[in-house]
Protein backbone atom coordinates (compact mmCIF):
# COMPACT_ATOMS: atom_id res chain seq x y z
CA UNK A 1 0.00 0.00 0.00
CA UNK A 2 2.85 2.35 0.81
CA UNK A 3 4.47 1.63 -2.56
CA UNK A 4 1.23 2.40 -4.34
CA UNK A 5 0.87 5.73 -2.58
CA UNK A 6 4.46 6.62 -3.41
CA UNK A 7 3.94 5.87 -7.11
CA UNK A 8 0.76 7.97 -7.24
CA UNK A 9 2.53 10.87 -5.57
CA UNK A 10 5.40 10.77 -8.04
CA UNK A 11 2.96 10.82 -10.97
CA UNK A 12 1.10 13.81 -9.54
CA UNK A 13 4.37 15.65 -8.93
CA UNK A 14 5.52 14.93 -12.50
CA UNK A 15 2.24 16.20 -13.93
CA UNK A 16 2.47 19.38 -11.90
CA UNK A 17 6.06 19.93 -13.04
CA UNK A 18 5.09 19.48 -16.71
CA UNK A 19 2.19 21.87 -16.33
CA UNK A 20 4.46 24.44 -14.70
CA UNK A 21 6.98 24.15 -17.55
CA UNK A 22 4.28 24.85 -20.16
CA UNK A 23 3.10 27.88 -18.23
CA UNK A 24 6.65 29.26 -18.15
CA UNK A 25 7.06 28.77 -21.89
CA UNK A 26 3.71 30.41 -22.60
CA UNK A 27 4.64 33.39 -20.48
CA UNK A 28 8.01 33.68 -22.22
CA UNK A 29 6.33 33.49 -25.63
CA UNK A 30 3.84 36.21 -24.74
CA UNK A 31 6.63 38.46 -23.50
CA UNK A 32 8.65 37.92 -26.69
CA UNK A 33 5.66 38.66 -28.91
CA UNK A 34 4.91 41.83 -26.96
CA UNK A 35 8.50 43.01 -27.33
CA UNK A 36 8.49 42.31 -31.06
CA UNK A 37 5.17 44.08 -31.46
CA UNK A 38 6.38 47.14 -29.59
CA UNK A 39 9.53 47.23 -31.70
CA UNK A 40 7.53 47.02 -34.91
CA UNK A 41 5.20 49.80 -33.85
CA UNK A 42 8.00 52.07 -32.71
CA UNK A 43 10.10 51.32 -35.77
CA UNK A 44 7.25 52.05 -38.20
CA UNK A 45 6.88 55.62 -36.91
CA UNK A 46 10.21 56.61 -38.39
CA UNK A 47 9.53 54.87 -41.71
CA UNK A 48 6.23 56.55 -42.51
CA UNK A 49 6.12 58.77 -45.60
CA UNK A 50 4.71 62.04 -44.32
CA UNK A 51 2.05 63.59 -46.58
CA UNK A 52 1.61 67.35 -47.07
CA UNK A 53 0.25 69.28 -44.14
CA UNK A 54 -3.22 70.80 -44.28
CA UNK A 55 -1.70 74.25 -44.79
CA UNK A 56 0.47 73.05 -47.68
CA UNK A 57 -2.55 71.47 -49.37
CA UNK A 58 -4.68 74.54 -48.68
CA UNK A 59 -2.07 76.84 -50.22
CA UNK A 60 -1.56 74.63 -53.28
CA UNK A 61 -5.15 74.20 -54.44
CA UNK A 62 -5.91 77.94 -55.09
CA UNK A 63 -2.70 78.32 -57.10
CA UNK A 64 -3.62 75.36 -59.28
CA UNK A 65 -7.16 76.73 -59.69
CA UNK A 66 -5.88 80.02 -61.10
CA UNK A 67 -3.45 78.29 -63.45
CA UNK A 68 -6.07 75.83 -64.67
CA UNK A 69 -8.58 78.61 -65.33
CA UNK A 70 -6.10 80.59 -67.45
CA UNK A 71 -4.49 77.65 -69.31
CA UNK A 72 -7.36 75.19 -69.67
CA UNK A 73 -5.46 72.24 -68.17
CA UNK A 74 -6.04 70.45 -64.87
CA UNK A 75 -3.05 70.13 -62.56
CA UNK A 76 -2.65 67.76 -59.64
CA UNK A 77 -0.38 65.69 -57.42
CA UNK A 78 -0.19 62.14 -56.06
CA UNK A 79 2.06 60.94 -53.21
CA UNK A 80 2.35 57.18 -52.74
CA UNK A 81 4.14 54.64 -50.57
CA UNK A 82 6.52 52.91 -52.98
CA UNK A 83 6.06 49.40 -51.67
CA UNK A 84 2.34 49.40 -51.05
CA UNK A 85 1.34 51.81 -53.86
CA UNK A 86 -0.95 53.37 -51.30
CA UNK A 87 -2.13 56.90 -52.02
CA UNK A 88 -0.97 59.02 -49.11
CA UNK A 89 -2.08 62.33 -50.60
CA UNK A 90 -4.04 63.30 -53.71
CA UNK A 91 -5.10 66.75 -54.82
CA UNK A 92 -5.62 69.05 -57.77
CA UNK A 93 -7.16 72.29 -58.87
CA UNK A 94 -10.50 70.58 -58.23
CA UNK A 95 -9.73 70.34 -54.53
CA UNK A 96 -7.86 68.43 -51.85
CA UNK A 97 -8.46 64.70 -52.28
CA UNK A 98 -9.72 65.03 -55.87
CA UNK A 99 -7.59 63.42 -58.58
CA UNK A 100 -7.37 64.63 -62.18
CA UNK A 101 -6.69 61.27 -63.79
CA UNK A 102 -9.81 59.70 -65.28
CA UNK A 103 -11.85 62.67 -64.14
CA UNK A 104 -14.62 63.77 -66.50
CA UNK A 105 -14.03 67.40 -65.53
CA UNK A 106 -10.45 67.20 -66.81
CA UNK A 107 -10.09 66.22 -70.47
CA UNK A 108 -6.53 67.52 -70.41
CA UNK A 109 -4.50 67.03 -67.27
CA UNK A 110 -0.97 67.01 -65.91
CA UNK A 111 0.05 65.60 -62.53
CA UNK A 112 3.22 64.82 -60.62
CA UNK A 113 3.40 61.36 -59.06
CA UNK A 114 5.96 60.70 -56.33
CA UNK A 115 6.59 57.23 -54.86
CA UNK A 116 8.80 57.34 -51.77
CA UNK A 117 10.40 54.36 -50.01
CA UNK A 118 12.09 54.31 -46.61
CA UNK A 119 14.23 51.26 -45.79
CA UNK A 120 15.05 49.95 -42.34
CA UNK A 121 18.28 50.88 -40.60
CA UNK A 122 19.50 47.30 -40.82
CA UNK A 123 19.10 47.28 -44.60
CA UNK A 124 22.02 48.10 -46.85
CA UNK A 125 19.70 49.87 -49.29
CA UNK A 126 19.20 53.63 -49.10
CA UNK A 127 15.94 55.50 -48.99
CA UNK A 128 14.80 56.50 -52.44
CA UNK A 129 12.02 58.13 -54.43
CA UNK A 130 10.66 57.75 -57.95
CA UNK A 131 9.13 60.89 -59.43
CA UNK A 132 7.25 61.02 -62.73
CA UNK A 133 5.05 63.47 -64.59
CA UNK A 134 1.90 61.85 -65.97
CA UNK A 135 -0.48 63.45 -68.46
CA UNK A 136 -3.51 62.83 -70.58
CA UNK A 137 -2.97 60.94 -73.85
CA UNK A 138 -3.01 64.07 -76.03
CA UNK A 139 0.25 65.34 -74.51
CA UNK A 140 3.38 63.81 -76.09
CA UNK A 141 5.98 61.87 -74.17
CA UNK A 142 8.68 64.40 -75.04
CA UNK A 143 6.72 67.10 -73.22
CA UNK A 144 6.39 64.84 -70.17
CA UNK A 145 10.14 64.28 -70.18
CA UNK A 146 10.85 68.00 -70.43
CA UNK A 147 8.55 68.71 -67.49
CA UNK A 148 10.19 65.95 -65.44
CA UNK A 149 13.64 67.37 -66.14
CA UNK A 150 12.32 70.81 -65.29
CA UNK A 151 11.49 69.65 -61.77
CA UNK A 152 15.13 68.74 -61.17
CA UNK A 153 16.21 72.09 -62.58
CA UNK A 154 14.02 73.76 -59.96
CA UNK A 155 15.70 71.78 -57.18
CA UNK A 156 12.94 69.18 -56.80
CA UNK A 157 15.24 66.19 -57.06
CA UNK A 158 14.56 62.71 -55.74
CA UNK A 159 16.58 63.52 -52.63
CA UNK A 160 14.24 66.43 -51.93
CA UNK A 161 11.27 64.07 -52.09
CA UNK A 162 13.00 61.68 -49.68
CA UNK A 163 13.77 64.45 -47.18
CA UNK A 164 10.42 66.26 -47.32
CA UNK A 165 7.93 64.32 -49.45
CA UNK A 166 4.86 66.38 -48.49
CA UNK A 167 6.46 69.74 -49.21
CA UNK A 168 8.18 68.52 -52.37
CA UNK A 169 5.08 67.07 -54.01
CA UNK A 170 2.99 70.22 -53.48
CA UNK A 171 5.88 72.40 -54.62
CA UNK A 172 6.19 70.28 -57.75
CA UNK A 173 2.47 70.62 -58.38
CA UNK A 174 2.53 74.43 -58.39
CA UNK A 175 5.54 74.30 -60.73
CA UNK A 176 3.67 72.28 -63.36
CA UNK A 177 1.92 75.26 -65.07
CA UNK A 178 5.27 76.95 -65.72
CA UNK A 179 6.89 73.74 -66.92
CA UNK A 180 3.90 72.96 -69.14
CA UNK A 181 4.27 76.35 -70.80
CA UNK A 182 8.00 75.79 -71.30
CA UNK A 183 7.29 72.39 -72.88
CA UNK A 184 4.77 73.91 -75.30
CA UNK A 185 1.79 72.11 -73.79
CA UNK A 186 -0.07 75.35 -73.03
CA UNK A 187 0.29 79.02 -73.76
CA UNK A 188 2.07 81.08 -71.12
CA UNK A 189 -0.16 82.70 -68.54
CA UNK A 190 -1.40 86.10 -69.78
CA UNK A 191 0.26 89.16 -68.34
CA UNK A 192 -1.91 91.67 -66.48
CA UNK A 193 -3.45 94.33 -68.74
CA UNK A 194 -1.93 97.80 -68.59
CA UNK A 195 -3.90 100.58 -66.92
CA UNK A 196 -6.10 102.54 -69.34
CA UNK A 197 -5.78 105.88 -67.55
CA UNK A 198 -2.98 108.07 -68.82
CA UNK A 199 -0.32 108.70 -66.21
CA UNK A 200 0.14 112.23 -64.95
CA UNK A 201 2.87 114.13 -66.81
CA UNK A 202 6.17 114.28 -65.09
CA UNK A 203 7.55 117.67 -64.06
CA UNK A 204 9.90 119.23 -66.55
CA UNK A 205 13.38 118.08 -65.88
CA UNK A 206 16.08 120.64 -65.24
CA UNK A 207 19.19 121.01 -67.32
CA UNK A 208 21.64 118.23 -66.77
CA UNK A 209 24.44 120.72 -67.40
CA UNK A 210 23.55 122.80 -64.34
CA UNK A 211 22.58 119.83 -62.19
CA UNK A 212 25.64 117.70 -62.80
CA UNK A 213 28.36 120.35 -63.40
CA UNK A 214 27.32 123.32 -61.29
CA UNK A 215 30.59 123.17 -59.34
CA UNK A 216 32.68 123.40 -62.47
CA UNK A 217 30.58 126.24 -63.86
CA UNK A 218 30.79 128.16 -60.60
CA UNK A 219 34.58 127.77 -60.57
CA UNK A 220 34.79 128.92 -64.20
CA UNK A 221 32.70 132.04 -63.47
CA UNK A 222 34.92 132.86 -60.46
CA UNK A 223 38.03 132.42 -62.57
CA UNK A 224 36.65 134.75 -65.27
CA UNK A 225 35.80 137.39 -62.70
CA UNK A 226 39.24 137.11 -61.15
CA UNK A 227 40.86 137.38 -64.60
CA UNK A 228 38.77 140.45 -65.41
CA UNK A 229 39.78 142.02 -62.11
CA UNK A 230 43.45 141.39 -62.80
CA UNK A 231 43.08 142.78 -66.31
CA UNK A 232 41.37 145.93 -64.98
CA UNK A 233 44.01 146.37 -62.29
CA UNK A 234 46.80 145.96 -64.83
CA UNK A 235 45.16 148.39 -67.23
CA UNK A 236 44.73 150.95 -64.46
CA UNK A 237 48.32 150.46 -63.27
CA UNK A 238 49.69 150.81 -66.79
CA UNK A 239 47.65 153.95 -67.42
CA UNK A 240 48.93 155.46 -64.19
CA UNK A 241 52.53 154.65 -65.13
CA UNK A 242 52.04 156.23 -68.57
CA UNK A 243 50.58 159.39 -67.02
CA UNK A 244 53.45 159.69 -64.61
CA UNK A 245 55.94 159.14 -67.42
CA UNK A 246 54.28 161.83 -69.52
CA UNK A 247 54.35 164.33 -66.66
CA UNK A 248 58.01 163.59 -65.98
CA UNK A 249 58.88 164.17 -69.64
CA UNK A 250 56.94 167.42 -69.66
CA UNK A 251 58.75 168.75 -66.63
CA UNK A 252 62.04 167.83 -68.17
CA UNK A 253 61.15 169.84 -71.30
CA UNK A 254 59.86 172.81 -69.27
CA UNK A 255 56.26 172.17 -70.21
CA UNK A 256 53.91 172.72 -67.30
CA UNK A 257 51.84 169.78 -66.24
CA UNK A 258 48.17 169.78 -67.07
CA UNK A 259 46.11 171.79 -64.67
CA UNK A 260 49.02 174.18 -63.76
CA UNK A 261 50.17 177.55 -65.17
CA UNK A 262 53.57 179.24 -64.96
CA UNK A 263 52.06 181.77 -62.56
CA UNK A 264 50.92 179.08 -60.31
CA UNK A 265 54.30 177.46 -59.91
Amino acid sequence: MAGAKTTGGQKAAGANATKGTWIVWVVIGVVVLCCVGIGVVNGSDGDDVLPPTSQERGDTVPILQRSSASQGVCYGWVLQDYYGYTDLSVGSNLGDGVAVEENAACPRWVQVVARVAYTSESSESNDFARVTVETSDDIPATARLRMRNGLERLGLTEDAFVDEPGWAVTRAAVSLPLLAAEAGVVEPAPTPAAATAEPAPLPEAGSDLWRDRWGYLLAAVGLLLFTALLFAAGFWQRSRQRRKGAEGTARANGVPARGRTPEGR
